[in-house]
């Protein structure tokens, strides 16, 4: 029997619009508190923005405000600043 093919999840950028496997993209969470964080695992509850993960994508994020739209809430230079780091695979956690 052939091995089922696993269905790989897709979700929109919210900057290019494009459909993209979900490991391409990274997300961006606001809780209930009100709180926004970069989510590299995509697990934590909240509302989830994605955003291609690619620098030049996050700059435009950043002059357009579109994450500040999209999660409804104030996105503060430090996300921006987290997720450059993401893209060029310099994180601030262990």
């Amino acid at each position: 029997m052939a091995k089922k093919k696993r269905k790989i999840p897709q979700r929109k950028c919210v900057v290019t619009n494009e459909m993209k496997p979900k490991q391409e993209l990274i997300r961006i969470v606001r809780n209930k508190e009100g709180e926004v964080f970069v989510d590299p695992s995509g697990k934590k509850n909240g509302r989830g923005a994605y955003v291609t993960n690619d620098s030049a994508v996050i700059e435009q994020a950043e002059k357009t405000g579109i994450l500040s739209r999209q999660l409804n809430a104030e996105i503060g230079p430090s996300i921006y600043e987290e997720l450059k780091q993401f893209v060029t695979g310099h994180t601030n956690e262990g």
